[in-house]
């Protein structure tokens, strides 16, 4: 409808529900309210429920197909539910008829396939061996897209896999012409495109590790080409490539990551900081990222590895993770950090580990299973108890924690199950600690809320282990506001100036 928008909130706090908001008054309506907390649903541009999603008893993806007018539910397809920790990728088809999903059937590498609404039948409509379709587009809308889609027909043109580059796959021959111009624009890779509804005039920006954000303008037609906008700082000429890198993990599972080494110096036993990321159900990719170009700024070599729970690296190397939480999940990172070693680019008395959120808990996981192996900590918003932190997270997410935290770590109503979440806690091995560590948290973060640091603090304090604790009272998961951010960056730079050895301040990485 003109003038109004759709919009997900939740004022119920078990629910997230759909309402319709007009822009210029600002009055909101409710269109449909769940009454399963761990069942979601797909609507049309009306606003009516076409596609329900729910789970069974043992966390099995039930996709229903709804009557927009009867709201009668008809199964139509299930999906395994540990392969999914995060839910699914569902997107209908505009003429009603079917919805693209990611299913990987009978093959390692998910797959981007139509499910025919009336017949349940599946046809892959993109693939790639060797290549999952990513869907982290699922975990915040910032992040790339998992499929392009035409202004004109609404149908999917193209669908994004992983990769060393992500890799885009074109759907709609037609489009397959125009992503061959776009694609001479740049050495990236596409990161949105959008068009005139005649689709003669196209917009393009790209993901690239040392371009943090340009945009390009194509006239299909005339065959000209412009900038359009293109980020004056950083100087791409001085950030540092991102490389690709694979190796193999001590138990033989294949890994891979990103290694950036900072210019002007031999990438020889340099200070290394090994960032690791978040979730544990999202992925490093290749592209530009601040805190990569900040700390290889810095001097130091930066190691990024999708340890295994990562996705998009195939259904084995997910499924992989299951109760590996503290054990294999870590042995991956160590193994990392001993690839860069091995390889001369790392010096092993100078190793930092940084993450947050699963990544903190992966800093916290490095200094207390292997307190000798790191100089340098940051725990950034990371959790310290495992059941302290399912038992706080806010009523709407534990309804859905079936396929990931209960599934991959346990379930903490089990006393078995419960005993061993608490081995695989840092809190319960905080006397280990004896390596530097800053610890940042948000005082009002509800997903890792604070008592997760201050019990993690307190102790290391009291037994006079160097930590800086950093607490923002206005922030939640995660530093937002810039002056925050700049804090943050501030105090990390002096921590791993102070026990790695690398440059602090601006100038010429030394």
């Amino acid at each position: 409808m003109p003038g109004t928008v759709i919009a997900w909130m939740n004022p119920r706090p078990l629910f997230v529900d759909v309402f319709r908001i007009d822009v210029a008054t600002g009055r909101t309506t409710a269109l449909v309210e769940r009454t399963d907390p761990a069942e979601t649903f797909v609507i049309d541009r009306s606003g009516r429920p076409r596609w329900f999603i729910a789970q069974d008893a043992d966390g099995t993806h039930e996709v229903h197909a709804a009557d927009p007018d009867t709201g009668e539910r008809r199964l139509v397809h299930r999906l395994g539910g540990p392969e999914h920790p995060i839910g699914f990728f569902l997107h209908p088809t505009p003429d009603g008829r079917a919805a693209l999903i990611g299913d990987y059937q009978d093959s390692d590498d998910l797959r981007l396939v139509r499910l025919d609404r009336d017949t349940g039948e599946l046809t892959v409509v993109a693939a790639l061996d060797g290549h999952s379709l990513d869907t982290s587009s699922a975990v915040a809308d910032t992040l790339p897209p998992t499929v392009f889609v035409s202004r004109r027909t609404g149908e999917v043109i193209a669908a994004r896999f992983t990769g060393d580059r992500p890799r885009v796959v074109p759907v709609d021959p037609g489009f397959a012409d125009v992503q061959a111009a776009l694609e001479k624009l740049s050495d990236g890779v596409l990161d949105t495109v959008s068009s005139d509804l005649a689709e003669q005039r196209w917009v393009a920006t790209f993901v690239h590790d040392r371009e943090p954000g340009t945009a390009w303008f194509h006239d299909r037609v005339t065959g000209e080409s412009r900038v359009l906008h293109r980020a004056t700082r950083p100087d791409p000429a001085l950030l540092a490539p991102m490389t690709p890198i694979t190796l193999t993990a001590r138990d033989g599972m294949p890994l891979h990551g990103f290694l950036t080494l900072p210019l002007g110096v031999e990438p020889q036993r340099l200070p290394l900081v090994l960032l690791v990321h978040g979730g544990p159900w999202a992925h490093d990719g290749w592209g530009y990222l601040a805190a990569v170009q900040f700390l290889a700024n810095r001097g130091y070599a930066v190691l990024r590895v999708n340890f295994r729970g990562s996705t998009g690296q195939g259904r084995r190397h997910l499924t992989a993770a299951i109760g590996e939480f503290a054990g294999r999940m870590h042995d991956d990172l160590i193994d990392a950090v001993d690839w860069a070693v091995a390889r001369g680019h790392a010096d092993p008395d100078r190793v930092a580990i940084v993450g947050g959120s699963y990544g903190g808990y992966a800093a916290l996981v490095g200094v207390t299973v292997t307190p000798d192996r790191f100089a340098a900590a940051v725990d950034y918003v990371g959790i310290s108890d495992l059941a302290n932190f399912l038992a706080t997270l806010p009523p709407f997410v534990r309804a859905n924690m079936t396929n990931n935290w209960i599934r991959y770590v346990g379930d903490p109503d089990d006393p078995e199950q419960l005993a061993d979440m608490r081995a695989r806690s840092p809190i319960t091995m905080v006397d280990r600690i004896r390596t530097p560590l800053l610890v940042a948290q948000g005082a009002n973060d509800v997903r890792v809320v604070q008592g997760e640091s201050d019990n993690i603090v307190a102790p290391l304090r009291a037994r006079g282990v160097p930590v800086e604790y950093l607490v923002a009272d206005d922030e939640g998961h995660g530093f937002e506001n810039p002056e925050n951010q700049l804090l943050l960056f501030r105090a990390i730079e002096r921590h791993l100036a102070a026990h790695l050895g690398g440059r602090s301040g601006q100038g010429v990485p030394r």
